[in-house]
């Protein structure tokens, strides 16, 4: 059970955005899978399941001190790290639009990597924890990019090219909250250019070099890796103020959009709620990384802090990602856009990613004696 006192200090503002979010997720799925002619509630009905099973899991992780969490941090980094080597095997490991990523569990599908996001983040919080005082030269981040880099390199060997670029953000978000220096930043930048070249002639399989091409310009291949780009940007546009009404996108309807109830959920929204409902949707986004930034300010120990700025780097790259890819902002990563778009273990990593920000404020006041 939870003590009264740290329920008091839960932040409901969270748990409501949360709710509203999910809420709205539900309805502009129903509309993506087109429920009204179908008939066919399954999407519906298993993200409602995964939602209940996700606040279990989540009431679970606040009901338990993050630190004592912490202390099983590598052990978690190491199941984070079997369990992306698990997804490899032939025969468990389960190939979708090219890529190794996820494990077939019969009733449903998980993807690994979206569970290592989490496990590095409580273990790379600990990590940088414990080496503080040590981040002032390139030699003392050896380890920490390893740390990331491990989990990094086998999330893009699946490959999968948006969950790595998650773990950069990660990476970045939470050395520069842990006090390294501008100088390491703007080496650690000179660095990444340096590297763009060996990345594109070595790295890039020829699929992810194309939606890279088809980002600078989309009309290089209306019909291949520039549609899903150009089908979004008309939804979202025809929307205009007020949008078309829910269930009633034509782009959606028709099914000229692609990936419409995961990767262009906002597309979806943007088309029948218009530019209004867009609107909606990104203030509730922005005032949820907002109180997570607040309850990183106001924890109560270092690691605590790093933790929350962990999770919040998670999903303001991830927002950011997915809406910015909807409007050509963004390449296509595939991306999903936190607590909107279909998916069991998006969901699920999402509602624990905020759990664990819960717990550090709930336990954010220090005992004086």
């Amino acid at each position: 059970m939870i003590e009264k006192k740290l329920i008091r200090n839960i932040d409901y503002t969270m748990i409501i955005i949360i709710f509203a979010l999910v809420s709205l997720s539900i309805v502009v799925i129903s509309s993506a899978t087109h429920v009204p002619d179908t008939g066919n509630y399954s999407f519906i009905q298993k993200q409602i399941i995964w939602f209940v099973f996700s606040l279990v899991v989540a009431f679970f992780i606040i009901s338990v001190d993050y630190n004592t969490i912490g202390n099983f941090s590598y052990l978690i980094y190491a199941g984070s790290i079997l369990f992306l080597l698990l997804v490899k095997v032939p025969g468990i490991g389960v190939v979708r639009n090219g890529a190794r990523s996820w494990i077939d569990l019969g009733f449903s599908s998980i993807q690994p990597s979206e569970f290592a996001k989490i496990g590095v983040i409580i273990a790379f919080a600990k990590l940088l924890e414990s080496r503080e005082d040590r981040l002032s030269n390139i030699k003392h981040l050896l380890v920490p990019v390893a740390f990331v880099g491990l989990p990094l390199v086998l999330v893009l060997t699946e490959p999968d090219l948006g969950g790595a670029l998650v773990f950069i953000a990660i990476l970045i978000g939470m050395i520069f909250a842990a006090g390294v220096s501008y100088k390491l930043i703007a080496w650690g930048a000179a660095i990444g250019l340096i590297a763009i070249p060996p990345a594109w002639f070595y790295v890039l399989e020829p699929h992810q070099k194309k939606r890279l091409m088809v980002f600078l310009n989309p009309d290089l291949d209306p019909l291949g890796g520039g549609y899903h780009v150009i089908q979004s940007k008309i939804a979202v546009g025809s929307g205009r103020l007020l949008g078309k009404g829910i269930y009633n996108g034509t782009q959606n309807k028709l099914n000229f959009l692609p990936e419409q109830h995961t990767d262009f959920i906002f597309s979806v929204l943007g088309e029948e709620l218009g530019f209004i409902g867009a609107i909606v949707l990104i203030l509730l986004l922005f005032l949820l990384l907002f109180r997570i930034l607040e309850t990183a300010r106001q924890a109560k120990d270092r690691y605590g802090s790093l933790l929350t700025i962990g999770v919040l780097s998670m999903l303001t790259f991830q927002v950011f990602e997915n809406i910015g890819m909807t409007i050509g902002l963004m390449p296509v990563t595939g991306i999903t856009l936190p607590f909107m778009s279909y998916g069991g273990s998006s969901l699920l990593v999402n509602m624990i990613a905020v759990a664990l920000v819960l717990n550090v404020g709930m336990r954010r006041q220090r005992i004086n004696f």
